[in-house]
Order: C-alpha cells, then structure tokens, then sequence
C-alpha cells in the first residue's frame, strides 16, 4: 500500500501516549494500534477528524501517499 500511517510521529510530538489517545477519541487501544502500525485498510472520516482534534494536527500529518519506486 502506498499510503503511510504516521500516528507515531504525531503521538511523540504530542507527548501523548496510545492508551491516552484511544481515551479521548473513543476508540479501542486495539483499533489505534492497527492504524498505527498501517495494518487497517480504511478510516471513518469520523475516527479521523477525532484523531486530529486530539492531536492538533491535520489528516495529511497523519496519512502520506508514497508514490511506488
């Protein structure tokens, strides 16, 4: 897949844990961790506007399109 998951990279920057993030958005620890590590193959737009108001960040911060080599 071509669309790279960078919810670590916002977690670190937040200083925010998982566990913490799956709190505040209402989603399970399980689900999170599946995104986090790209391991989903799709997102509610709800789920991701969640993620983004708890992290302050935007979807693009989040998903990236790598083209293929």
């Amino acid at each position: 897949m071509n669309i790279r998951i960078n919810l670590d990279v916002e977690l670190a920057k937040n200083k925010m844990p998982l566990t913490e993030l799956s709190e505040r958005v209402g989603v399970s620890l399980t689900n999170l961790s599946l995104l986090k590590t790209g391991k989903v193959k799709a997102i509610r737009f709800s789920t991701l506007e969640a993620i983004c108001e708890a992290l302050n960040c935007q979807p693009g911060d989040i998903l990236e399109y790598v083209p293929p080599k």
